[in-house]
């Protein structure tokens, strides 16, 4: 991992989540976690290299009876103009974000590993939609 890795995308993902939009989300969603919360975040996304996306599979495995699975991420968007144009700028998008990927389908990926999204919302946060598409909600195990 070379210096830019190391240094620059760390210090990018903390000022974008120290913003307005971020806090609005966390205060939506953090409220709703109850008893033992574990949580799990990409951080300053030095550790993406690492993982083959069985993240939330392993999440479902460790979650105790009657636990939830609370996210929120950013992935694909609604709008097929703006949908479009995410495959073609995640190449680039991944370089300069740490690995960041703009076109996943947090759905789909949520469902995929075993969960039922019991309440799912998906709107745009201030900036340019390509990048600013985010999903929320909450699954239980299926």
């Amino acid at each position: 991992m070379g210096i830019y890795e190391r240094w620059l995308p760390p210090r990018l993902l903390d000022l974008a989540m120290r913003n307005r939009e971020a806090a609005r989300y966390r205060l939506r969603i953090i409220p709703a976690a109850r008893g033992e919360v574990l949580e799990i975040g990409a951080g300053s996304g030095l550790n993406l290299l690492f993982y083959a996306t069985a993240a939330l599979r392993e999440a479902r495995r460790v979650l105790k009876p009657g636990g939830a699975l609370l996210f929120v991420e950013h992935g694909v968007a609604p709008d097929p103009m703006v949908e479009r144009w995410q495959p073609r700028l995640n190449p680039y998008w991944k370089r300069v974000a740490g690995g960041c990927n703009l076109d996943r389908r947090i759905d789909g990926l949520v469902r995929a590993a075993g969960f039922e999204i019991r309440e799912l919302g998906n709107e745009y946060l201030k900036g340019p939609r390509p990048f600013t598409c985010t999903y929320f909600g909450r699954a239980e195990p299926a």
